[in-house]
């Protein structure tokens, strides 16, 4: 999914555990304020406990913020950008709302990171039954600005890598693996509110499609 962010804007979820509700402005679901410009969610990073990991929004501190791990970074004028903390990002006099921090960068100056295929498992997250393929997300940047969420449940970190690379991106940070907590979902709208259409072929889902509370944290667009 590619969003164009003239038109839309991230906001950061934190989860009922994953956080906790008092982690975010923004709780463990769609909120009734987002609910009518919801256009699309899908996941956040691995858990909170997991190391090289971070989440912060509006001030709340979930877990400390780390320099060089790749870093989502919403600004307060709705704006974000994906670089490695204080290695890129916050820009100068950037006013930062959230950062959520998963390992390091996947994608820089639009290429793959250098150890994608030696260093599968401990550098790019423990996977169910240490499987090198297994279900991967992750989110980048291209150059005009535009956001790129890629995702599948059959890939290597290199074959998530050269998808978003594909796509024009130059930065990108892995957000969750396996095949529970992958899952992303577009919301065509009703009378009776939205509905979460499956964008990843195959997807396990997420129980609610963060139409209900959720225990992780997720990521939601919104239209300006």
């Amino acid at each position: 999914m590619r969003f164009d962010q003239s038109r839309v804007h991230l906001t950061l979820h934190s989860g009922t555990s994953d956080g906790g509700e008092d982690a975010s402005v923004y709780s463990a679901r769609v909120s009734r304020h987002e609910i009518h410009s919801l256009i699309a969610a899908f996941n956040g990073g691995f858990k909170l406990s997991y190391r090289e990991v971070g989440f912060m929004s509006a001030g709340r501190v979930a877990v400390p913020l780390s320099a060089g791990l790749a870093s989502i970074v919403t600004y307060t004028d709705g704006s974000s950008d994906i670089g490695a903390w204080r290695a890129g990002v916050p820009r100068p006099g950037g006013h930062v709302f959230s950062v959520l921090q998963n390992q390091r960068l996947l994608v820089d100056h639009g290429k793959g990171a250098t150890n994608l295929a030696s260093c599968i498992i401990a550098c790019w997250g423990e996977t169910i039954g240490s499987r090198t393929l297994v279900a991967r997300s992750g989110l980048g940047v291209r150059a005009d600005g535009q956001l790129v969420w890629a995702a599948g449940e059959q890939l290597t970190p290199g074959g998530l890598a050269q998808a978003l690379i594909a796509a024009g991106v130059q930065r990108a940070i892995e957000l969750d693996i396996n095949p529970d907590w992958v899952a992303g979902y577009l919301y065509p709208h009703h009378p009776g509110g939205p509905t979460a259409v499956p964008v990843v072929p195959g997807q396990h889902g997420i129980a609610g499609a963060m139409l209900e509370a959720d225990p992780r944290d997720f990521l939601a667009v919104i239209a300006n």
